[in-house]
C-alpha cells in the first residue's frame, strides 16, 4: 500500500459546492428558523458566481439541504425555463449530482422565485422561496434596530395603519406581492414577492417553507400545519387577484394563476404562469399518459383549506 492508495481523486469544489462549515451553519440556522415559525435567523452569507439578488440566498439553502439522492425542481416566476431557472438548475445538478425534473409532484427541493405551484405540494417536499427584501416593516421605519424591536414585542401597530390607509384612500387592499402574513399568530412575515394568489398556500400546508435573502443575510421558515394568515379588518377581508375570465391560451384551463400576453394589434391573450403544471396539461390533452395534481384552486375558483379562503 502507498499514499496514493489512501488519497480520493482531486475535487476542484466540495460536494454541493459550499464547504462542509458553512453548510452545516446553514442547517442549523434552518433548524432554528424551523423552531420558531417566521423569525428571521441570520446567517453568514457566502459568496457564489452568480451576484447577490439573482437568487444567491435560496441557492444557499437549497445547495445545504440536496443530496444524491433528491430532485431538483427550480422556477422563475412560474417558469422552469427562464434564464435564472435553468442557470441554477444546471448549477446545482453540476455541483451535486441531483436528477432534476419540471414536474412539481416528482420533486423533493423545489426552488422558486416570486410563485408557489399549483399543483398542491404533500409531506416530504421543501419548498425554497428566494427572497429579496425579508423585512415587512421596511416601508414602515428604515431603522432596522427599532424594527427588530418592534418583532420582539410584536409591535405591528404600523402594519395596520399602513393597511387602514390603503382602504381609505382606495377602498380596499392595494399591496400585490409580498403581503405581509401572520405567522403561528406571533411573527409578521413578509412571504417573498410571491403575489397575493399564493399567500393561501402557505397556510397550513404539509410541505416545509424556507425564505432566504443573500444579500440581506436571513433566513425563516414555514413548518408544516402551520398557520399562516395575511393581515386583514374584521369588516374588510383579504382578496387574491382576480382570474375571472381569464383562460390559458394552450389547454383552455381556468381559475389559475395567469400572465398577461400583450400583442402588437392591442389584444392580449393569457397564459398559465406555471409551465411544468400547463406543460401536463398539454400532455394530458394530447393522450399522453401524465399524473397531473390537485391544485390549491379548483375549477371554480374555491380554495381548499376551509375556513380559510373561499374564491
Amino acid at each position: 500500500m502507498n499514499l496514493s492508495d489512501l488519497s480520493t481523486p482531486t475535487r476542484d469544489y466540495s460536494y454541493a459546492f459550499l464547504d462542509a462549515f458553512a453548510k452545516r451553519e446553514l442547517r442549523r440556522r434552518i433548524l432554528k428558523a424551523i423552531a420558531i415559525p417566521g423569525y428571521q435567523v441570520p446567517y453568514a452569507s457566502r459568496e457564489l458566481p452568480i451576484a447577490r439578488g439573482w437568487g444567491t440566498g435560496g441557492l444557499q439553502v437549497s445547495l445545504s439541504l440536496v443530496g444524491p439522492q433528491d430532485t431538483i425542481k427550480v422556477i422563475d416566476q412560474g417558469d422552469d425555463q427562464s434564464v435564472n431557472a435553468a442557470n441554477l438548475r444546471r448549477f446545482i445538478a453540476r455541483m451535486s449530482g441531483v436528477a432534476t425534473t419540471f414536474d412539481t409532484l416528482a420533486a423533493t427541493v423545489i426552488q422558486s422565485r416570486h410563485r408557489v405551484p399549483e399543483e398542491i405540494l404533500s409531506e416530504g417536499q421543501i419548498l425554497v422561496l428566494q427572497v429579496p427584501d425579508p423585512e415587512p416593516l421596511r416601508r414602515a421605519t428604515p431603522s432596522m434596530t427599532i424594527a427588530r424591536e418592534m418583532h420582539a414585542d410584536a409591535d405591528y401597530a404600523v402594519m395596520w395603519l399602513n393597511l387602514y390607509e390603503q382602504i381609505v384612500r382606495y377602498g380596499e387592499f392595494t399591496g400585490g406581492a409580498s403581503y405581509p402574513v401572520l405567522v403561528h399568530s406571533r411573527y409578521v412575515m413578509s412571504p417573498s414577492p410571491i403575489p397575493r394568489w399564493d399567500n393561501p398556500k402557505l397556510h397550513q400546508a404539509a410541505h416545509l417553507t424556507l425564505l432566504s435573502a443573500g444579500r440581506e443575510k436571513r433566513l425563516y421558515a414555514v413548518p408544516p400545519y402551520t398557520d399562516v394568515r395575511p393581515l386583514e379588518f374584521e369588516d374588510v377581508f383579504f382578496k387574491v387577484e382576480s382570474q375571472y375570465g381569464r383562460r390559458d391560451r394552450m389547454t383552455g384551463a381556468t381559475h389559475k394563476f395567469m400572465d398577461e400576453i400583450a400583442h402588437a394589434d392591442g389584444s392580449s391573450t393569457f397564459s398559465l404562469s406555471d409551465t411544468g403544471y400547463q406543460d401536463k396539461l398539454v400532455k394530458r390533452q394530447s393522450g399522453e399518459a401524465v399524473t397531473v395534481g390537485a391544485t390549491y384552486y379548483d375549477d371554480h375558483g374555491e380554495f381548499y383549506h376551509a375556513g380559510f379562503l373561499k374564491s
